[in-house]
């Protein structure tokens, strides 16, 4: 699982795991546009199910400049994660500098209707460096 998915946070029950890519054929570098995809996993080693509500992004890109992304659910879904299994999504961020960083939570309700925030882990956004 490590190989798939290099950082990972556990709040509670809930894991949240994270895979993140560079995509140049979705960049443009002269346009000062660099984009990544993220995939997250989140697995819920709990006895009872989750729901996730809401999204908190913290955006950081190259030059320090931070962007704040919230709303509700993640790729249009608030998903029911049930005892032991796992839901993933990919999702992507474009940035106006070729590094930054991403970190946040996710806003979860237990079945006993208990609100909770899972973390989500800081994780880099780095294009690889190109000769000139």
């Amino acid at each position: 699982m490590e190989a798939l998915f290099p950082l990972a946070t556990t709040t509670g029950t809930v894991t949240v795991r994270v895979s993140v890519s560079y995509l140049p054929e979705q960049s443009e570098p002269a346009r000062g546009r660099w984009f990544w995809a993220y995939h997250i996993r989140l697995e819920n080693d709990g006895e009872g199910a989750v729901q996730l509500l809401t999204r908190h992004w913290v955006i950081t890109d190259g030059n320090g400049a931070r962007h704040t992304v919230e709303g509700e659910g993640v790729v249009g879904e608030q998903p029911l994660i049930a005892p032991g299994a796992s839901y993933d999504y990919v999702s992507g961020c474009p940035l106006a500098t070729p590094s930054g960083a991403m970190q946040g939570s996710y806003r979860m309700i237990a079945e006993d209707g208990h609100l909770f925030d899972v973390a989500i882990p800081r994780f880099a956004l780095t294009a690889p460096a190109v000769a000139e």
